[in-house]
């Protein structure tokens, strides 16, 4: 009978079952919270990440907004922040391998719309956003707790629109609107506090992009560069540097929603000049266009995507 057993260190993604490697993420689950239609929405839904098809109802949101942020551990997502008529400083969780509505889990340090998340297995960080005005806020969470955010320093620029991603080191923020789109990229070190540091500069100049990462790979996807792009680039976390073009979504859209399971990144819904159902993928370890997967239970853009399978974890 084949033996589990480590290939590399504790946070190794890998196993050994007989002589062929093991990924545990495989089954990873998807979950796109939040958005807007015709009006604000509050749908939660999953989708298996290895799997294609179309999405399924989870549950609801505590309350119905969109421009919402969202980071997650191994069991439970986080959806932050966001607009429902007014800006908001909700925080709420659910455990993302059961389905059901949202819960409370605290407040913001500031209410603010349009920023991004992005975790380690512990940590969560929300960067960016707009609060009556650019903010260059980041805060953090400790994702197993609930309470309220507490400030983890700044990013190098105030602006909203940012995009994100992590390995289990590193957070990431991307683009984003200042006075205009923006090509920034910053970094910090999750489990510490303090400023970004400048990392690089997207291919292309936009906000509101999707994101998402492997442990070593960050990948953005689709945004607003004075127009709707399908625009797909990324970088290698560990390093510094500017982003290498990687293909284009299917559809170009800006605030689609990104989540992974370290071998496949996903984006799903947006705005085409309309709401999108659309969600497309593509293999992270790869170069190349991406590929329909199937479809959101509702056509809505800027919705926030997490999962309990991805780089930072």
């Amino acid at each position: 009978m084949p033996v589990l057993s480590l290939k590399t260190g504790t946070k190794s993604r890998s196993l050994l079952v007989g002589n062929e490697a093991y990924n545990p993420f495989i089954g990873a689950r998807g979950v796109i919270g939040g958005g807007y239609t015709t009006s604000n929405s509050n749908i939660i839904d999953y989708v298996t990440i290895d799997t294609t098809g179309n999405a399924t109802d989870f549950g609801d949101l505590t309350l119905a907004r969109f421009a919402v942020a969202s980071c997650s551990s191994l069991t439970r997502g986080i959806f932050a922040g966001g607009y429902d008529g007014n800006n908001t400083n909700i925080i709420e969780y659910i455990t993302i391998l059961t389905t059901g509505n949202a819960t409370d889990f605290g407040d913001l340090t500031e209410t603010r719309r349009d920023m991004k998340g992005c975790s380690s297995s512990t940590r969560g960080l929300f960067g960016g956003g707009y609060a009556n005005a650019n903010s260059n806020v980041i805060d953090y969470i400790t994702i197993a707790s609930t309470g309220n955010a507490i400030d983890f320093g700044d990013l190098s620029l105030t602006r909203w629109g940012t995009s994100s991603c992590s390995s289990p080191t590193r957070g990431i923020f991307a683009g984003g609107y200042t006075s205009s789109q923006n090509n920034t990229i910053d970094y910090v070190t999750i489990d510490t506090t303090g400023n970004a540091t400048d990392f690089g500069d997207l291919t292309v100049a936009r906000y509101t992009p999707a994101g998402s990462s492997s442990s070593t790979r960050g990948i953005f996807g689709g945004g607003d560069s004075s127009g709707s792009v399908n625009v797909i680039d990324y970088i290698t976390i560990a390093t510094i540097g500017n982003a290498i073009d990687f293909g284009d979504l299917t559809v170009a859209r800006r605030q689609p929603a990104g989540c992974t399971n370290t071998i496949r990144s996903l984006f799903a819904g947006g705005d085409t000049g309309s709401s999108s159902n659309v969600i497309d993928y593509v293999t992270i370890v790869t170069l190349g266009n991406a590929v329909d997967f199937g479809d959101l239970t509702a056509a809505r853009e800027a919705p926030a995507g997490l999962s309990n399978g991805h780089g930072g974890l």
